[in-house]
């Protein structure tokens, strides 16, 4: 009878035993919700990368691989440069919001290495030189006309992200970061190959191949310190995720406005015109 009445599901016929059994268990929930250990936190952000990071893009793959024109490569120069321009903007509020003194220190760094400073080049002029390579005006560049709406506003949802999330969301939506670097060396190979024409303009990547991963080191150490709950972790991977759909949103409006099926907006950069 037991057997025909469930004690087939893996229940002691000690009835005693039976009800040891069948009392709630949280140990498994607990066990699913328990915070993640350091490498665990590490490989979930790295898995974000793997399947959600820009490398994967089609307009990424089409410039890897040789496949964009002239034209194509102006109007990502152009657009991205819209992005490289904000990124000392929002580190600076970032660092706004910190109210601790050592990590201010710390971050002050990525506004330098963009804006420049100390008699040194930053991001933002060694990406005008690239941008001049690509046969483009740094005025234009600069003015940001021509710069796709869906860019803005990507990038606008960025600086939205840091400004009124979390601060744990914050920086974690810099590690990208962490993948970054192999995206960089695999990008100066292509570009140098595939568009000779360039080689005079590559100094952003090369000082990015460097600066990326002492930056991403630093902000992993801090996010796997201050997120000590698994929601807090979540938190973080969700920013992560956050800041990889905003990277291939650009690319998303590059690939409709110049490759398919090349319809660039009204007011919009137009290689035939530069």
């Amino acid at each position: 009878m037991g057997k025909e009445f469930g004690w087939h599901r893996g229940l002691p016929a000690d009835p005693g035993e039976q009800l040891k059994h069948m009392a709630p268990q949280p140990l498994t929930a607990d066990r699913e919700f328990a915070p993640l250990s350091r490498a665990e936190l590490r490989a979930r952000l790295e898995q974000v990368g793997q399947e959600r990071y820009h490398h994967r893009h089609p307009f990424h793959l089409m410039m890897h691989e040789g496949r964009l024109t002239r034209g194509q490569l102006q109007a990502w120069a152009l657009n991205r440069y819209y992005y490289q321009s904000r990124i000392p903007i929002k580190d600076a509020i970032i660092l706004s919001r910190s109210q601790d003194r050592n990590f201010r220190v710390e971050w002050r760094k990525r506004i330098v290495d963009h804006d420049g400073g100390g008699g040194r080049d930053g991001g933002i002029e060694r990406w005008l030189r690239l941008s001049e390579a690509a046969g483009l005006s740094r005025e234009v560049v600069q003015s940001a006309e021509g710069v796709l709406p869906a860019t803005r506003y990507a990038v606008d949802a960025y600086l939205d992200l840091v400004r009124n999330r979390s601060f744990l969301e914050a920086v974690a939506s810099s590690l990208t970061e962490l993948f970054s670097r192999d995206l960089i060396a695999l990008r100066v190979g292509a570009l140098k190959r595939h568009y000779p024409w360039l080689s005079g303009g590559l100094d952003y990547f090369t000082a990015r191949l460097s600066e990326a991963p002492e930056d991403a080191k630093f902000a992993f150490e801090w996010v796997a310190e201050h997120a000590c709950t698994r929601q807090e972790q979540e938190l973080a991977v969700r920013a992560l995720e956050r800041k990889c759909d905003i990277l291939w949103a650009q690319l998303d409006a590059l690939y409709f406005a110049y490759v398919n099926p090349a319809w660039p907006p009204p007011g919009a950069f137009r290689p035939d015109q530069a």
